[in-house]
């Protein structure tokens, strides 16, 4: 004969809830003062973020002589395809050398100052030139006025 033993635990009487004291009032400052500070800490947070956004300070700098160069974030707009596509060339031309037999004469003092003369300068300088123009692209041009 088989015969199912149930175990159940004793039953549990959990505490009586405590009364409100003074220390709930003390609990509700602390509260307070800690959504406070999360307030400040979120103010500070966006002020730094708004300090670092490089679109907002490229806008800022176009606004105060947009009067001045109205056209000026069209003709950047229009251009920027241009100098992405000659920019990409010469990255191409850049891998394509690296990736060659030739590559391995980079070892050289030699070599490695030619290949720097060749790529290095106008690598850089179309780098310069493609971020300069691609900020003022995205500037949001005046409103015209009314």
């Amino acid at each position: 004969m088989d015969a199912s033993i149930i175990v159940s635990s004793p039953m549990v009487r959990l505490p009586e809830a405590p009364y409100p004291s003074t220390g709930s009032t003390e609990t509700a400052d602390l509260l307070r003062q800690m959504i406070d500070l999360q307030r400040e800490q979120l103010g500070l947070m966006r002020a730094r973020q708004a300090a670092t956004d490089d679109k907002a300070r490229w806008q800022i700098f176009y606004n105060r002589w947009a009067a001045e160069f109205p056209e000026l974030p069209g003709r950047c707009k229009a251009v920027l395809p241009n100098v992405e596509r000659a920019y990409l060339e010469l990255m191409r031309e850049v891998s394509d050398r690296l990736d060659s037999e030739d590559a391995v004469d980079l070892e050289s003092e030699f070599a490695l100052a030619e290949f720097l003369d060749k790529y290095g300068v106008r690598l850089a300088q179309l780098g310069n030139v493609l971020g300069q123009v691609g900020h003022l692209a995205h500037v949001s041009p005046p409103d015209p006025p009314a």
